[in-house]
């Protein structure tokens, strides 16, 4: 039988409330609270802080406080992923990031979803998996949702709603976001 966690992160709807995973929203909260009030600066510290929220982080992750997740553990990152200040990451579900990302300020990445069903949305959350490609920049006040796979190499203009799939090397704008033209051909 699966535990609550291991439904939350298979995409399966999960009990948001149940104690193991209030215990680990809350885990994550105390040290985000420590990295956006305590240091607020990126600091020895701060990083110290960063390496046990994010532990599944490569090298060179750079976050301008304040952050925001709920869990942490389920942020994946490569090398040299920078995350500008007042991001979100709802990290009910894996959030894989390359390397060579730039995310600036406000950017959403939303892995969390609800049933349509209204009886079941009482009791019941589910979550899908996001995914950005390496050498992607995510414009300001984006909102990257559930279940989407942003290809390598992809600008995304700020204020884009990213509600599908982005293939690789591609300009995408705009509420919901398409692509407008490729890059780097």
């Amino acid at each position: 039988m699966k535990t609550e966690r291991e439904k939350m992160i298979d995409g399966e709807y999960y009990l948001a409330g149940d104690p193991a995973l209030i215990k680990d929203r809350r885990r994550a909260k105390n040290l985000l609270h420590r990295l956006n009030i305590t240091e607020y600066r990126v600091t020895k510290k701060a990083r110290e802080i960063l390496n046990e929220l994010i532990p599944n982080a490569g090298q060179n992750l750079y976050i301008e406080p304040p952050f925001h997740c709920d869990y942490g553990y389920n942020i994946f990152c490569g090398d040299n992923v920078y995350f500008n200040v007042d991001c979100v990451v709802l990290d009910c579900a894996k959030v894989t990031i390359g390397s060579n990302v730039f995310i600036a300020p406000k950017v959403q990445l939303y892995t969390a979803t609800h049933p349509l069903n209204a009886e079941l949305r009482k009791t019941l959350e589910n979550a899908l998996p996001i995914s950005i490609g390496d050498d992607c920049w995510i414009g300001g006040n984006s909102i990257i949702c559930p279940g989407v796979t942003i290809g390598k190499g992809c600008v995304i203009g700020a204020g884009s709603v990213v509600t599908k799939n982005i293939p690789d090397n591609s300009l995408a704008v705009g509420n919901p976001a398409k692509v407008i033209r490729k890059l780097n051909q």
